[in-house]
């Protein structure tokens, strides 16, 4: 399905990701963890092709995606949504016309211009918010909502693309707890009951646990575990986070230190 070989990018003398190897075989949801830096979002731009890869390959369904140029490159980006932190909406459009943004590379230019939408679009566009819960706010401006409102509503353009694959860029970084557990549960279903893949970049150990299949953790660029959520031991929290790290951006020392989990698989680039 999704084959990720060797890749790197780098950016002067300095490597952002090195040589990373990831096989994913069937749907899954994924969390990539690490500290800032780690080289979790240069991943997911140049799996989505927002950054091209210094080198190594990425391979879809037998595809070269680094391969890709013009049109053929949106399509992909069609294929494989993205979700970012700062929701990137356009504030003072209406929630549904964002949403049908999400149809852009499937329109021609004139239509892009004046904003015309089939009816069938704008039907699926609320059908797609009422199954996010958020329907009664399609009328209003993207800036009148709240962070998690917005963040639920980026979701829903990632899914008029009807994607294969959804990257999430820090999808709750900006979120208060509450609207965090409602946006990850948002990604959770859309991947068991939709069967597609999604791919998020998460700060806590606590949310890769409780809501990915599982966990690819980065640590300076490489890869240095990837295995299920289970084998999250302390020993392989402070490889991802450094050994003299406090914790705060994967969990609480308590939840650290009562793990008793079997030993993790780690791998080393």
């Amino acid at each position: 399905m999704l084959k990720i070989d060797a890749l790197t990018k780098r950016f002067g003398d300095k490597t952002a990701v090195n040589a990373a190897n990831i096989s994913v075989n069937q749907p899954t949801m994924i969390g990539v963890i690490g500290r800032s830096g780690a080289g979790k979002s240069t991943l997911l731009r140049m799996v989505n092709r927002l950054s091209d890869a210094t080198s190594g390959t990425i391979t879809f369904e037998g595809e070269d995606i680094t391969a890709l140029r013009g049109a053929a490159k949106r399509d992909w980006q069609s294929r494989c949504a993205m979700i970012f932190q700062q929701f990137n909406l356009v504030p003072r459009m209406d929630v549904v016309s964002n949403v049908l943004h999400g149809t852009l590379n499937k329109r021609s230019t004139l239509a892009t211009m004046f904003n015309l939408y089939p009816q069938l679009d704008i039907h699926q566009a609320i059908d797609i918010l009422d199954r996010l819960g958020i329907a009664d706010q399609a009328p209003k401006r993207a800036e009148a909502l709240s962070g998690g409102q917005q963040q639920r509503v980026a979701i829903a353009r990632a899914l008029m693309q009807d994607p294969k694959i959804i990257l999430a860029d820090e999808p709750i970084a900006s979120l208060d707890p509450m609207n965090a557990q409602v946006v990850m549960q948002s990604l959770r279903d859309i991947h068991e009951q939709d069967g597609r893949t999604v791919i998020a970049n998460l700060h806590t150990l606590d949310t890769a646990r409780r809501y990915c299949d599982r966990v690819i953790g980065m640590r300076d660029g490489r890869i240095v575990f990837d295995g299920a959520p289970a084998q999250l031991t302390t020993g392989v929290a402070r490889e991802i986070y450094g050994a003299g790290a406090d914790f705060s951006e994967a969990a609480t020392s308590t939840e650290i230190e009562t793990l008793d989990m079997p030993e993790a698989h780690k791998v080393y680039a």
